[in-house]
């Protein structure tokens, strides 16, 4: 019977094994699903914390981005609006400068024709004169009446035409 109670034991053992290993095999599946669900959970969160961030810096970046563009914008009407003011300012004073030659000229103008023109007049006596001169003392005069001693041009003679 020893035999039989050896089976009997063995069975016994047998069947406790089974069970504490499945016992064990469930603790594993249970804590390897626990781990798992872990890992997932961490992951998710991390992922989560990772687009957070990637969004608060594409945030921040976006702002500070925004920022240059309408800082640049104010700085290039800014820029705009003093160089339009600067080429008035310049256009003015080419008008005025402008304005100043020609009321300089015409002053000018106005001097020297009035110089030219008496210049003009006394070359043409002397000339008429040294005309008058030259045909007296070659004889080709028409009369000797019409002359009387007053220098200029004709002081060759000491005579000069009355007219």
């Amino acid at each position: 019977m020893a035999s039989h109670e050896q089976s009997y034991k063995a069975g016994e053992a047998k069947g406790q094994a089974q069970e504490k290993t499945g016992q064990m095999m469930g603790d594993v599946k249970e804590k390897t699903q626990q781990a798992k669900d872990k890992a997932s959970e961490t992951a998710q969160s991390a992922q989560g914390r990772a687009q957070e961030k990637k969004d608060q810096t594409g945030s921040y970046v976006s702002d500070k981005a925004g920022a240059a563009k309408d800082k640049l914008s104010e700085t290039t009407q800014s820029a705009k609006e003093r160089a339009s003011g600067a080429a008035e300012a310049t256009k003015q004073k080419a008008s005025e400068m402008a304005q100043s030659g020609k009321e300089t000229a015409e002053a000018g103008k106005e001097k020297t024709g009035g110089f030219l023109q008496k210049t003009g007049e006394q070359v043409k006596g002397m000339a008429q004169g040294a005309a008058d001169a030259v045909k007296h003392t070659f004889g080709m005069a028409e009369s000797e009446e019409g002359f009387e001693n007053k220098g200029g041009a004709a002081e060759a003679t000491g005579r000069k035409r009355i007219t």
